[in-house]
């Protein structure tokens, strides 16, 4: 493990692994470095590229300045990919979304794969409430975890609510309640394309780099419709469904695909 100093000061750490082209990955919401499926991802592409894995601030090891704004998680990709030099970037759901912030912003890249950032772009599901992310601080500034994560899961995931209650009887919950508070860090870069309408026009119009925006097969309507509809936005951009896939996508499906893009 190691660390960078990001541009307000903050420590975030990171772990290098593999050797040849470098490739940073951006985890989703709830996870970070020692808990989520870019975990094993990192290890199937460590044979043939450098891969970055590295905690978003609040969680694991890295620190967390206050106050946030979306521009710090920005900074902290760009650090990474300063210290990494020529880099390819990947990011799943919510880190998806910070991925295409950060090179729509000028983060210099060389390749962009996005997996099923969670946008809502129609009517196949129902968009976020008006309230969702006051709501959401409110839990969180209250130190209501349990309930924040709840709330996101129901609300602005869209999971039964079966679902999020077994989720209380796994041995993971702990881990998610502990970075819970760094919920609306990713809700900041989803929320304003959760209100079921079409991406504005000539959105990203700055993401001229080489991107792969993907979706799993098995996923839901709405969130596929998301992501086709993004790669149809981007300059240059093309849209690959993963058959079998669902948004956890499995390393063995996606490696190879990744492998191929950022050749």
């Amino acid at each position: 493990m190691s660390k960078i100093i990001s541009a307000d000061g903050t420590p975030i750490a990171y772990t290098r692994t593999g050797q040849g082209p470098a490739v940073i990955l951006v985890d989703g919401a709830l996870s970070h470095r020692a808990q989520g499926i870019n975990t094993g991802l990192a290890t199937a592409l460590a044979g043939r590229f450098t891969v970055y894995t590295y905690d978003r601030r609040g969680r694991g090891e890295s620190g967390d300045t206050a106050p946030f704004a979306p521009e710090r998680e920005i900074e902290d990709l760009a650090a990474l990919v300063a210290e990494a030099g020529r880099a390819h970037v990947y990011g799943t759901s919510s880190g998806a979304a910070l991925a295409l912030a950060a090179v729509d912003s000028g983060v210099p890249v060389e390749r962009l794969a996005l997996y099923e950032p969670p946008f809502i772009v129609d009517g196949t599901r129902p968009a976020i409430p008006d309230d969702y992310v006051r709501r959401l601080d409110e839990l969180v500034a209250t130190d209501r975890r349990a309930d924040a994560i709840r709330y996101f899961f129901r609300t602005g995931v869209g999971l039964p609510g079966f679902v999020v209650g077994m989720m209380r009887l796994m041995p993971a919950w702990p881990k998610l309640k502990a970075v819970a508070h760094t919920l609306p860090y990713d809700v900041a870069f989803v929320a304003p394309y959760e209100r079921g309408e079409p991406y504005p026009a000539a959105h990203w119009a700055s993401v001229k780099v080489p991107t792969l925006v993907m979706d799993g097969g098995k996923s839901q309507a709405w969130i596929r419709n998301a992501a086709e509809s993004l790669a149809g936005l981007l300059p240059n951009a093309e849209y690959r469904t993963l058959a079998g896939q669902t948004h956890i996508v499995k390393p063995a499906a996606l490696a190879p695909v990744l492998e191929g893009f950022f050749r």
